[in-house]
């Protein structure tokens, strides 16, 4: 007779209206806006609320907190003391403030560069794609970066499916993670360009290479390096063919995508972002699009019916089940709403000298430092920053932008290794085509800038910013 055990555990599980909160938190503003005329066409129980032009000073607002919707329609304010500023870099006590005005003129054309919505309505389509497998692949896209490469490990996907009530394993979320790398367009959420155009030429293939894409397989998976750099001739002479078969191959893999996820957004998509930020008289003021405040509220037309003993029981808990549904939509709503504006208050604090002087001030910044900040978890400063803009005097930028690591200075400072990687850019940019900038020269050159950083650290940013080593931008001039 085998032992029988009692085992005790605890295990958060993720409500409706957790799932339902981070499904809307993730979507950028214009599909919100279609996400929320959907639900009102689909379900009575909501109403649209009239936009308001008012806004209401905190200082003057009453204390009671009657509801979502007044508490987010009013104006926060509030006052921090930077001490560690320079005097030079403020202008006394620096107000932050979060109105909710409308601006017709915050559509802007901007590159869009994401395509999640898109990958989980398709992998919705697929066999064996429940809520469970759909939340694991949410949760991988929001971990993607720009160009739609997977930095992170699984056990980092992991925690962050754990911190949202979901338990699940690397076992789990592999299966998950190939099907996303399978989709239109191929190769998303790998680790590096080499697998990217695997999977593309296995897609294009349909699995089975032959002749030249066969080839062109080979080269990838054997002989990458060589590839990447021209070595023509160590590649013919290793695998023992003739030039004219390696060109075959080569024109197989220039006809592949090295930037899918970028291109699939497609140029000029209209965006509209979700605060616009101004420094005026020593004062930042992030205003939140009224169309990322777009508010439903719950009918109250239906509530005498649901009361009326003579409508059919069945009727009656329909219209209670859209009841309910709607109470968690508009808080859904509200919460999204919350949730940006928290972020961007903090934002607003740690990049203070980016708001104000430009892009050369950004500081390093990590989200960690984020959600301790607005007691959020790090997944959901994750779906917050994700496909969110706002606008500055400098530009439009992603909140997730305003994110990077660091590297030390000959002051003892840090330094954001994204202006590392503009002067790096910059350096290439001015660079004597018939003699370009080496690696171990362009750290020689940093360091002259205060910047101490390895020769190697140096090749990996280039690398990232796709910048050909020195000898290859020399053939391109």
């Amino acid at each position: 007779m085998p032992d029988i055990k009692l085992q005790q555990s605890q295990r958060l599980q993720l409500s409706a209206q957790q799932i339902l909160g981070s499904q809307l938190l993730q979507l950028p503003l214009l599909q919100l806006e279609q996400r929320i005329y959907d639900e009102l066409q689909d379900n009575p129980m909501l109403e649209l609320v009239e936009e308001k032009n008012e806004s209401v000073d905190s200082a003057d607002a009453s204390g009671d907190d009657s509801g979502a919707g007044d508490m987010f329609d009013s104006v926060e304010r509030f006052e921090t003391d930077r001490s560690k500023e320079s005097r030079d870099d403020r202008e006394g006590m620096m107000h932050f403030t979060i109105d909710n005005r409308p601006r017709e003129h915050f559509i802007q054309a901007v590159q869009h560069d994401s395509c999640e919505e898109k990958l989980l309505k398709d992998l919705s389509l697929q066999e064996g794609m429940g809520r469970r497998e759909l939340l694991i692949a949410a949760e991988i896209l929001g971990n993607l970066d720009d160009d739609g490469y997977l930095h992170e490990e699984l056990s980092v996907i992991a925690e962050g499916l754990e911190s949202n009530g979901i338990d699940a394993d690397e076992g789990d979320i592999e299966p998950v993670l190939g099907r996303i790398r399978y989709l239109d367009p191929s190769g998303i959420a790998v680790r590096d360009i080499r697998e990217r155009l695997l999977v593309q030429l296995e897609v294009k293939t349909g699995g089975s290479p032959e002749g030249a894409s066969l080839l062109a397989s080979k080269v990838l998976r054997n002989h990458f390096d060589d590839f990447l750099n021209n070595r023509y001739e160590r590649i013919i002479k290793r695998l023992q063919i003739r030039p004219a078969q390696l060109e075959a191959a080569v024109g197989v893999i220039s006809t592949l995508d090295p930037h899918p996820f970028i291109a699939s957004s497609g140029e000029g998509d209209y965006i509209m972002p979700d605060f616009i930020v101004t420094y005026e008289n020593g004062r930042l003021t992030a205003v939140l699009n009224d169309r990322s405040s777009m508010s439903v509220q719950v009918s109250e037309a239906y509530n005498e019916v649901i009361r009326e003993k003579k409508v059919p029981t069945e009727d009656r808990k329909f219209m209670r089940n859209k009841l309910n549904r709607a109470k968690e939509f508009a808080s859904a709503i509200a919460m999204r709403r919350h949730t940006l504006i928290k972020v961007i208050e903090a934002l607003m604090q740690f990049q203070y000298g980016f708001f104000v002087k430009g892009p050369e001030k950004l500081v390093p910044l990590v989200m960690k430092d984020v959600a301790e900040k607005t007691g959020f978890d790090l997944s959901t400063i994750s779906r917050a920053v994700n496909g969110k803009y706002v606008q500055t005097k400098f530009g439009t930028f992603e909140l997730k932008y305003f994110f990077s690591g660091s590297l030390p200075t000959e002051e003892g400072e840090e330094r954001s290794t994204k202006i590392v990687k503009q002067d790096i850019r910059r350096l290439v940019e001015e660079e004597d085509p018939g003699k370009p900038l080496s690696d171990d020269r362009l750290a020689a050159l940093l360091e002259k800038k205060g910047i101490r950083i390895a020769r190697r650290t140096v090749a990996k940013y280039r690398e990232q910013m796709q910048i050909p080593v020195a000898r290859l931008r020399k053939k391109i001039f």
